[in-house]
């Protein structure tokens, strides 16, 4: 019987969504634009849950009703991150807003600190998959 819990076995999604998540991230480091770096933060931290959702999720029976976005996915099938899930999901509306061009949609300061966040809960996706995170990155 396979370790599905061993990094040997994550799905390729998992792996291809953590090379989006760093590229993301990587974009939000360089971004001079404010906007940017707060939508391209943003996108890093979801694309690090969708790998973690790649790796153990479980396809359910089709349901009629509400579909659950990312964050509240999260949370139910790891309960360690949904203290992430819920910070990153009250983020979402500004990410929209963000990437719709708003100059006031985050302040210098929000974009670096959700840079540093996104940094941190990508190490900690990373963790949690049985992977070596990697070493966070430096913000000025």
């Amino acid at each position: 019987m396979r370790d599905t819990a061993h990094p040997l076995y994550l799905p390729a999604a998992t792996h291809a969504y953590l090379e989006l998540a760093a590229e993301s991230l990587r974009e939000a480091i360089t971004s001079t634009d404010v906007p940017s770096r707060y939508a391209h933060a943003h996108v890093a931290a979801l694309r690090a849950a969708a790998a973690l959702l790649a790796a153990r999720a479980r396809p359910a029976r089709p349901r009629r009703g509400r579909q659950k976005n990312a964050w509240v996915l999260l949370a139910e099938v790891a309960p360690e991150l949904a203290e992430w899930a819920t910070f990153f999901a009250a983020g979402a509306q500004k990410r929209a807003a963000a990437e719709a061009g708003s100059r006031r949609a985050a302040t210098e300061r929000e974009a670096d600190d959700l840079v540093r966040d996104a940094d941190r809960f990508l190490a900690t996706v990373e963790t949690a998959l049985g992977l070596t995170g990697h070493v966070p990155i430096r913000v000025a």
